[in-house]
């Protein structure tokens, strides 16, 4: 299996003739990580992790097209009309060929109770494992962890501790477009030095490639 990060949450996944995208928001590069393909994923509504337009335009050139995503999200986003594909946490379901685990729940909190709305996690093929804006532990275990890097609900010390908890082979950062260099730089030699496990960070349009398992 092939990633491809396509900036911030955005993860372009291929593997043979199957092609999987997960949080193609505003803050990605949308238009390429959606080139050629017929199922995205989206953790949850927020725009840095799905961006509208390009989805509705996707969807208006392929019939095919369809976006998994929880309930909350779908009621919000009437634009996707047929496209939208209601998911919930505990479903396990196919998409692009590649095997979908539905886990998690709630967005992270940031303050106050807020944002209040539901995330979901997916886990592609017992491999792969995109938390969105949340930390929860899947059950099962994940060969390449995202590991969100920056956020409002997050700190540094909760990132090492979800890599530590989740225990992948590797992990990769994720929702760090509102990081510079420095930032990136900070983060890398953290997860080296604590995270436990091998810390890849990808360039943006690069391509890590994960072998057979993920």
């Amino acid at each position: 299996m092939r990633l491809i990060k396509h900036g911030h949450a955005c993860i372009r996944l291929e593997s043979a003739d199957r092609v999987l995208v997960v949080d193609p928001g505003v803050f990605s590069d949308s238009a390429a990580a959606l080139d050629g393909v017929t199922d995205v994923l989206v953790t949850h509504e927020h725009p840095d992790h799905i961006d509208v337009d390009a989805l509705v335009a996707a969807a208006a050139r392929d019939s095919a097209f369809r976006v998994h995503l929880p309930r909350s999200a779908a009621e919000l986003l009437p634009q996707l009309g047929g496209a939208a594909v209601v998911v919930e946490v505990g479903e396990r379901f196919t998409a692009a060929g590649f095997t979908v685990d539905v886990v998690g729940g709630q967005h992270a909190e940031i303050y106050e109770g807020l944002p209040g709305c539901a995330n979901v996690g997916f886990v592609v093929d017992e491999a792969v494992y995109h938390p969105g804006d949340a930390l929860y532990v899947p059950q099962t275990p994940v060969t390449t962890l995202l590991v969100p890097a920056a956020a409002p609900w997050l700190k540094l010390a909760e990132a090492l501790d979800f890599v530590r908890a989740v225990k992948p082979a590797r992990a990769l950062p994720i929702h760090d477009a509102t990081l510079n260099d420095l930032g990136q730089d900070y983060f890398e030699g953290w997860m080296e030095a604590k995270g436990g496990t091998e810390f890849v960070r990808p360039a943006a349009g690069a391509v890590v490639e994960l072998g057979a398992s993920g």
